[in-house]
């Protein structure tokens, strides 16, 4: 059986598609969806089994952690410790294409850790990307929505030739920039780390 489609206005989301989106998440499906950047690959980042279906349709190696996205700084305080040279890079460049990887607490699950102790967290500013997890209530997992070692895709039609049939549904919002992903920054270390230098410059 086929991924579905569901075409999604990307400046102004329609809530019945944000509510679609969100209660396939709740069931434990995998649902792609347009960022400011590339499309990712969104499962419930709470829910184990549906974190490990990620691995599995992208043929992604288990030892690498996921990156997350949240709604607002407060859905963090669930999944992370947040100090605060953390909350002013925040203020700083959210919401926008910075990843902050913080202790996670123990409600992340390790699949997406990947047995680090960290959570990598992102506010973005796409408003379906945000959308979803304001409507799903919870951190949605954001790793681009490919097979692994494949280019990152940036519309719906790129998502279903490495994925059709694997995942259940695409939110099509049109084509996204592309361009450099999201800058990686480790503020559980101080200086900050820098893992991946990408589209925002902190450091």
């Amino acid at each position: 059986m086929g991924t579905e489609v569901l075409k999604v206005d990307p400046a102004n989301p329609d809530p019945a598609a944000l509510q679609r989106g969100a209660a396939a998440l709740k069931e434990g499906g995998l649902v792609a969806y347009p960022t400011e950047t590339f499309y990712g690959l969104g499962a419930a980042a709470l829910d184990g089994g549906a974190v490990r279906r990620i691995f599995e349709v992208k043929g992604r190696p288990e030892s690498k952690p996921l990156l997350v996205l949240v709604d607002s700084v407060e859905m963090i305080e669930r999944l992370a410790v947040i100090s605060e040279p953390a909350r002013r890079l925040m203020a700083q460049h959210w919401p926008g294409a910075l990843t902050l990887v913080l202790p996670a607490r123990p409600s992340v699950p390790e699949e997406v850790t990947a047995g680090t102790g960290t959570v990598g967290v992102r506010l973005s500013p796409h408003p379906i990307a945000r959308g979803l997890a304001r409507v799903l209530g919870g951190p949605v997992t954001a790793s681009s929505a490919n097979r692994s070692g494949h280019p990152p895709p940036t519309t719906a039609q790129a998502v279903l030739r490495d994925l059709d049939g694997t995942i259940g549904l695409v939110l099509d919002g049109g084509p996204t920039t592309g361009g450099l992903a999201s800058t990686v920054l480790d503020v559980t270390v101080d200086p900050p780390r820098m893992i991946r230098q990408g589209a925002v410059r902190v450091i």
